[in-house]
């Protein structure tokens, strides 16, 4: 299934286009150039058109700062996606720093690595709190692994733990749903979603491999409104609130009852909502 020459281009362009961009981002960070937080945002975008991505976003990311972000996982297309349209790092499990390239895009990228070790706790707390305080952009997927796309699973409220617990910052949550609908224009069905999904013991490559050679994927992402994470009392209320709303946001996605999709992101992506009344007005508009 798929075109073998389709897949053959598509991985030239990407490594051409991955390995041009990977020393610039590696000299910006050891120069603590503030362009690094950007510059992610723009070889994602690249990225998705290279691959076969159409990104379509309904709402966009608030632009009140500190910022967490909770998505759904179906696998490696996601950080793509959502990285062509948040400037933010990703909060990665600690295996993938030591994969090969691929961990060293999420180091280039400023990936915060977790993991569920007490005597990580500490460590994990200040790089988190770092970036909180720099009022920065953390994207977290709370469900800790992936799935098959066709449904979410349950949050991990240790997930939130780190943040909720160790905040001294006005923290903003704002939950997102990600999910992949349409190949060559046409709707994908259940039996098919699991084609663009990485989970369970599948291997890497021969994951990729299939996907490559495979049409153009419509990729959708619903902004939900943003929430402050002193309204909630315990990590769990608030896992069981970003699940709530990012499921609901998912399955209206999956059967199409939804409004508002914005075009294909073919060129620039639109910048964020500027100040707490335009993020509101955002939020209304997707709500």
């Amino acid at each position: 299934m798929g075109s073998t020459a389709l897949r053959v281009r598509r991985i030239s362009l990407y490594l051409l286009w991955t390995v041009a961009l990977m020393p610039v981002q590696a000299i910006g960070l050891a120069l603590r150039r503030s362009w690094t937080r950007s510059l992610p945002r723009f070889y994602h975008r690249r990225s998705c058109r290279i691959l076969g991505i159409d990104v379509r976003a309904i709402g966009a990311p608030t632009a009140d700062r500190p910022l967490l972000i909770a998505s759904n996982h179906t696998g490696y297309l996601d950080i793509a996606v959502l990285g062509s349209l948040i400037e933010g790092a990703f909060v990665a499990k600690s295996e993938i720093a030591g994969w090969p390239f691929f961990g060293w895009l999420a180091k280039l990228q400023r990936s915060v690595f977790v993991d569920r070790q007490a005597r990580s706790a500490a460590r994990q707390r200040d790089a988190i709190g770092e970036r909180l305080a720099a009022k920065e952009v953390l994207i977290l997927f709370p469900e800790g692994t992936s799935g098959d796309g066709n449904f979410v699973l349950p949050f991990k409220s240790a997930l939130f733990s780190v943040v909720f617990r160790d905040s001294q910052e006005p923290v903003t949550v704002q939950p997102v749903s990600v999910a992949y609908t349409r190949l060559d224009g046409l709707p994908i069905g259940r039996a098919l979603r699991p084609f663009f999904a990485w989970y369970g013991g599948m291997d890497l490559a021969p994951h990729m491999w299939h996907v490559l050679g495979l049409g153009r994927i419509e990729a959708m992402v619903e902004f939900h409104p943003p929430v402050a994470l002193a309204n909630f009392a315990t990590r769990k209320e608030l896992a069981q609130f970003c699940y709530d709303r990012v499921s609901g946001g998912v399955g209206r996605l999956l059967s199409g009852r939804f409004d508002g999709a914005a075009p294909p992101l073919t060129g620039a992506v639109a910048a964020p909502a500027r100040g707490g009344a335009a993020s509101a007005a955002a939020a209304a508009a997707v709500s």
